[in-house]
């Protein structure tokens, strides 16, 4: 009996090894699909932060204020509904969605970077949903974590801040974590930057590496050979013999990078001692505020609640589509972890008895 019980394992085992490269094969075919289909195919989805905290707070309040006590507090909340619901139908004359009629507005977008600053697609459609519907008075806040990544995609996410200052509304970065090289050069464009006391901001550098196999390559007999017009086209490679003209080419091209990166820095704060901070160092947060990094030591969650009492918070977010094949490949992942759950439980049981 245990030498089936054994084979049943292993097999099982098999199995779910081979779903698992099915699983992955799938996946490729559809990040593929993905690619090609429609890149900003999707919704916005807004979340009424107010509603939120009330919801939590009445949960809280059920289990821990005594009955009559919640009653009243119940009866006073409705009596003050009934007062803001009454203020609003003597203004119902005046234009709709106008300053004066409502309560100030502030507009939370989450950005979280990976090297190729992805999420920027999903920045540029959120932005463009929002900023239509800024009066004066409402304000905007992003949260950005990011360690930084690729020079032209980072700019780009930075052009798309910039459009929401271009609109003259008041724009506040939070960084929780991390918002270094192109993540501060995020975070640098909007009027005010917050930041947690041990976040890691600053890393104005610019950093380039790559291996070259061209000794190897020699030592195998194995020639490489590349051809180029222009005298710069390839500076380095990784399989070609590098030269010391290369390199420095290659150093000069970095050097300009870096400097674009100051000045934009410098344009965007200039209070900012640049000579002191571009230096690629990081800082911490409380340190980062010394050098002038940050304006502020606070989180996001705390810049939030400061305004859930007279503002009206609203968290956008633009979801992407999923297709069958997506759907079908996350149900799947789903059914693998619980299998592979499974069969470590039961090996566990196993191997102590």
């Amino acid at each position: 009996m245990e030498y089936i019980y054994e084979y049943g394992l292993f097999l099982a085992q098999a199995v779910t090894f081979v779903a698992a490269i099915v699983l992955v094969a799938a996946s490729l075919v559809a990040i593929g699909q993905r690619q090609k289909a429609e890149q900003h195919e999707g919704h916005i989805e807004v979340r009424d932060l107010n509603e939120k905290y009330r919801q939590i707070g009445d949960s809280i309040q059920h289990i821990v204020v005594e009955p009559d006590e919640l009653k009243a507090l119940k009866k006073a909340r409705k009596k003050a509904d009934k007062q803001l619901a009454k203020q609003a139908r003597k203004k119902s004359g005046k234009p709709a969605d106008s300053a004066a009629e409502r309560r100030k507005r502030l507009y939370v977008l989450n950005f979280e970077g990976d090297l190729k600053a992805s999420a920027v697609d999903n920045l540029r459609e959120e932005i463009s949903a929002v900023l239509p519907q800024i009066v004066a008075g409402d304000e905007m806040l992003v949260k950005v974590e990011s360690p930084g990544g690729l020079v032209h995609s980072y700019g780009l996410a930075a052009s798309q801040l910039r459009r929401i200052r271009d609109a003259q509304v008041p724009l506040t970065i939070a960084v929780d974590k991390v918002a270094a090289s192109g993540g501060y050069m995020m975070a640098c464009v909007a009027n005010q930057i917050v930041a947690a006391p041990f976040a890691v901001l600053g890393s104005i550098g610019v950093l380039a590496q790559l291996p070259n196999f061209h000794r190897l390559l020699q030592k195998n007999n194995i020639d490489f050979e590349l051809f180029t017009a222009g005298e710069y086209k390839r500076t380095v490679t990784m399989f070609g013999e590098n030269t010391d003209k290369g390199r420095e080419k290659f150093l000069e091209d970095i050097e300009e990078t870096h400097e674009l990166f100051k000045d934009f820095v410098s344009s965007n704060r200039p209070a900012l001692d640049i000579a002191r901070v571009a230096t690629g160092e990081v800082w911490y947060g409380s340190k980062a505020l010394e050098v002038g990094l940050v304006d502020a030591l606070q989180t996001s969650d705390a810049f939030v609640q400061q305004r859930l009492a007279d503002w009206d918070v609203f968290e956008v977010k633009f979801v992407h589509k999923k297709n069958w094949q997506e759907k079908l490949g996350l149900a799947a992942e789903g059914a693998l972890e619980k299998a592979f759950l499974k069969i470590w439980q039961r090996g566990q049981g196993h191997n102590t008895y």
